[in-house]
C-alpha cells in the first residue's frame, strides 16, 4: 500500500510539473526592444521608427517595421507597430493596401510583426506583382504596450489609418496617402470601421474602398453562437478580458463564474495562431457547456458588442466575402448583416464561396484571389463600383 501510494503521489508529482512546463512553453514571446524605442508624441500618424524586416518576407520584396503615433477611443495618444512590404523593383510612388488582420491574441507577443506578418493575408504575391504597397498594422497592445481593444471597432480603425499615414512618411519607399483596406475577421471589422470613420478622423486619407473577408459584423450574434465552439470560447476570452479592460460597465465576473473566469484569463493571455494554443485548446476541458453562465443579451456587455457592429455609413464601395462552410461566422449571420447595409444604400458587392471556411476563404487556392486583386484594380483605377446586393 505504501508503495503505491509513493507512486501515486511521484506520478501527481510529474503531472503538475508536466502541466507547469506545458503552461510556460505556451506563453506568448516577448516583443523585441524595438517596440518600446518609441514615444506617444506627436500628431496622430507621426512616424517615429523604421527599421528593416525580414521576418516572413516574401521573395522579391523588401520590408520594414515601422513604429507611429495614433490615439485611443478615450483621445489618448498611444503607439502602434506596423509591417511595410513593397517590390523589391519598385520605383516611384505606391500605392497601398492597409491589411487590418485577424485573430491573434491580446498579449502583446501575438502581433503579426512578431509571430508571422502576412498569415491569411489573401493574395499577398498578387498584391506585390501589382506594384502595390502592404501595410499591416499590428494594432495597440500588440507589439507595443497599453493592452489591444479587441474587437473594439474605432480603436483598431484608428491605427489602421495612421499606419497609412506613417507609412507616407517614411523616406526609404515613396508610398501615397490612397487606400484601399482589407481585412479577414477581426480585421473585417476593423477594416468597415475604417471605411465609417476615415472622413471624419483622417480626411488626409483617401480611403477608396473596404474589402472585409468573412468580418466580425453582427457581434451580438456571433459571440452568441460561439459559446460552444472551441475556436469560438477562445475568441469569447479575448472580447470578454478586452472588454472588460476597455469598459467600466464591464466585468468578467458577471458573466463567467468561479474557477473558469480564472481560466478564461489565462486563455486570454495567450496566442492563437501557432502551436502554443494547443494548450489553451486543452484548457477548453474545464470550460465544458456554454462559456457564459449569463448571456450578453440585454447586459452592458450586449449593449457593447452592438456599439461595434460596423453599421455604416460607407462613402465608399465595400465588398464583403464569404465562405459558405464558415463554422466561425456563420454564412446566414452574415448575409442578414449584408441585408441591413444593402437596405441602408451601402454601395456593397457581396460573394459568398462554395466549399470554403473562415481560413481557406483567404487560402492562395482560394477564388476570392482574383475577385479581390481585381475589385482593388478598379478601386486604385477610379473605376465606378456596380454594386450586387444579390450576393
Amino acid at each position: 500500500m505504501r508503495r503505491l501510494l509513493i507512486a501515486l503521489f511521484a506520478l501527481l508529482v510529474v503531472a503538475v510539473a508536466f502541466v507547469g512546463a506545458g503552461w510556460f512553453w505556451a506563453r506568448p514571446d516577448q516583443p523585441a526592444e524595438f517596440y518600446r524605442s518609441g514615444v506617444a508624441e506627436g500628431a496622430p500618424g507621426t512616424l517615429l521608427a523604421v527599421e528593416p524586416y525580414d521576418f516572413d518576407v516574401p521573395e522579391g520584396a523588401r520590408a520594414w517595421r515601422i513604429l507611429y503615433v495614433t490615439t485611443r477611443i478615450d483621445e489618448t495618444p498611444a503607439v502602434a507597430s506596423a509591417v511595410v512590404v513593397v517590390p523589391e523593383a519598385a520605383n516611384g510612388p505606391l500605392l497601398p493596401v492597409a491589411w487590418a488582420h485577424g485573430t491573434n491574441g491580446t498579449a502583446p507577443g501575438c502581433a503579426p510583426s512578431v509571430v508571422g506578418p502576412l498569415k491569411n493575408v489573401p493574395a499577398v504575391g498578387e498584391l506585390l506583382a501589382e506594384g502595390w504597397a502592404y501595410v499591416g498594422t499590428d494594432y495597440v497592445g500588440l507589439g507595443t504596450e497599453g493592452g489591444h481593444a479587441y474587437l473594439v471597432g474605432e480603436d483598431a480603425a484608428r491605427a489602421v489609418l495612421d499606419s497609412v499615414r506613417a507609412a507616407a512618411q517614411m523616406s526609404e519607399v515613396e508610398i501615397l496617402p490612397r487606400t484601399v483596406v482589407w481585412g479577414h475577421s477581426q480585421g473585417g471589422n476593423s477594416a468597415l470601421w475604417t471605411g465609417m470613420l476615415a472622413e471624419q478622423y483622417a480626411p488626409d486619407i483617401e480611403v477608396l474602398g473596404v474589402a472585409a473577408q468573412a468580418p466580425a459584423s453582427d457581434l451580438p450574434k456571433l459571440v452568441e453562437g460561439a459559446q460552444r465552439g472551441m475556436f469560438g470560447k477562445i475568441v469569447s476570452s479575448y472580447l470578454l478580458h478586452a472588454y472588460a479592460e476597455i469598459y467600466d460597465d464591464v466585468r468578467v465576473e458577471d458573466y463567467v463564474e468561479g474557477y473558469r473566469a480564472g481560466v478564461l484569463q489565462d486563455i486570454a493571455g495567450r496566442c492563437a495562431v501557432d502551436a502554443k494554443a494547443l494548450y489553451s485548446i486543452a484548457q477548453l476541458s474545464l470550460l465544458p457547456g456554454e462559456l457564459f453562465a449569463t448571456r450578453p443579451d440585454g447586459t452592458p456587455l450586449g449593449a457593447r458588442l452592438e456599439e461595434n457592429v460596423p453599421v455604416g455609413p460607407f462613402s465608399m464601395p465595400v465588398f464583403i466575402s464569404q465562405g459558405v462552410d464558415d463554422d466561425i461566422v456563420l454564412e446566414p449571420v452574415q448575409a442578414g448583416f449584408v441585408a441591413g447595409l444593402c437596405a441602408a444604400g451601402t454601395n456593397l458587392v457581396y460573394r459568398r464561396y462554395e466549399g470554403r471556411n473562415h481560413v481557406s476563404l483567404v487560402a492562395p487556392d482560394s477564388a476570392l484571389t482574383g475577385d479581390i486583386v481585381d475589385w482593388t484594380r478598379a478601386r486604385f483605377a477610379g473605376h465606378a463600383s456596380e454594386p450586387d446586393c444579390a450576393g
